[in-house]
């Protein structure tokens, strides 16, 4: 999945907030490849923004295509989040910019059309985009098992229910993520993300004063839409998805091999352990 770019030529990471970019640029020194970073104002946090080359505002649109021009990567790709721009950014944007049409596409809508307004008007500047899993595959989920356990047979029944019900619902554009357990559908992710879907499982899971048992092979499914961008949207999970699934009655996790990014792999693999969970690559066939 990785990218075939040439070697000597630099790729510009834009770093957005949270600790992704952090990560990617470590995976690009581990395989020396050169790259530049690009921060931006308000959002790559401190770390990244003291070894940004050089630093945007979001809506600076013409001030970000005169650093990509000035530097001529090879490739720019995005890591980390970013969020709808405030009406005084937006004010100062539409101030600056001649082309309204690509400020009305970077504006209206979600986060998402956001990012791939973003994306398709870089693009359109003659600069390629890869994603994540472009340039450094070695942070993705690797096939079969990760950690201490295994599914059990309650478990991989569950899995197959997850990966059926997600397949189906893909074409609706509903979440990524679903938690089974055996044939019952107990939560569908929806636009609140992973992590509140869990904790609303954790609700309707939650048994009188603390008794009961949990759902038996209750699991967490995580997998791409077909046909989503993963440049955009690229499954994510963590150590906090591994003690929300805990705290949910969740007996694993099962992601999309090489489709889902674990951030802190050692770190998620050890709490995965540590819970009693098990966490499971899947492959097409498994």
């Amino acid at each position: 999945m990785e990218a075939h770019l040439p070697a000597d030529r630099t790729l510009v990471l834009v770093a957005g907030a949270g600790r992704l970019p952090e990560l990617v640029a470590a995976s690009l020194e581990r395989a020396g490849r050169p790259f530049k970073v690009l921060g931006v104002r308000g959002f790559t946090d401190r770390a990244m923004r003291r070894r940004s080359d050089a630093v945007v505002d979001l809506l600076d649109v013409a001030g970000t295509l005169r650093v990509l021009r000035d530097w001529g990567p090879a490739a720019v790709v995005a890591a980390g989040g970013v969020a709808r721009p405030s009406p005084a950014a937006i004010f100062n944007a539409a101030a600056a910019m001649r082309n309204r049409d690509a400020l009305r596409a970077i504006t209206s809508g979600g986060d998402d059309r956001l990012l791939r307004a973003v994306l398709a008007l870089l693009e359109a500047n003659g600069h390629s985009v890869l994603g994540i899993h472009e340039v450094a595959p070695d942070l993705l989920s690797p096939e079969g098992r990760l950690g201490l356990h295994d599914p059990d047979e309650a478990a991989q029944a569950s899995i197959a229910t997850g990966r059926a019900v997600l397949a189906a619902l893909s074409p609706f554009d509903v979440g990524q993520a679903a938690i089974i357990a055996a044939d019952r559908i107990v939560a569908v992710e929806g636009p609140e993300g992973t992590d509140r879907m869990l904790a609303r499982a954790r609700a309707i899971t939650r048994k009188p004063f603390g008794f009961g048992r949990p759902l038996p092979g209750a699991v967490l499914v995580k997998v791409s839409k077909i046909g989503q961008d993963l440049r955009i949207d690229l499954p994510t999970i963590g150590p906090q998805t591994i003690r929300a699934a805990g705290a949910a009655g969740c007996a694993g996790i099962a992601v999309q091999a090489n489709h889902t990014l674990v951030i802190d792999r050692a770190a998620t693999i050890a709490a995965a352990d540590r819970h009693g969970l098990f966490l499971f690559g899947l492959g097409a066939d498994t």
